[in-house]
């Protein structure tokens, strides 16, 4: 039984290896180079660098209604 169940946690380990040996990679130079032209090029839509209007803001508080 143990050598049944040490066989497939091989087996698994097997398929898991090559799945990871498969995964295309890139120098992480190349990888920083694309994340700072990504967040260069999206700067002007982040909303925590330019800020909410304040009409669009889902987090504003509530008004409250006064009648006189």
């Amino acid at each position: 039984m143990t050598s049944n169940s040490n066989l497939s946690s091989m087996r698994r380990l097997v398929e898991q290896l090559k799945l990871e040996a498969s995964v295309e990679r890139i120098k992480v130079s190349q990888a920083a180079a694309e994340l700072q032209q990504y967040c260069l090029q999206n700067a002007t839509k982040d909303a925590l660098l330019v800020g909410v209007p304040t009409g669009s803001n889902p987090f504003r508080e509530p008004r409250s209604c006064n009648v006189v």
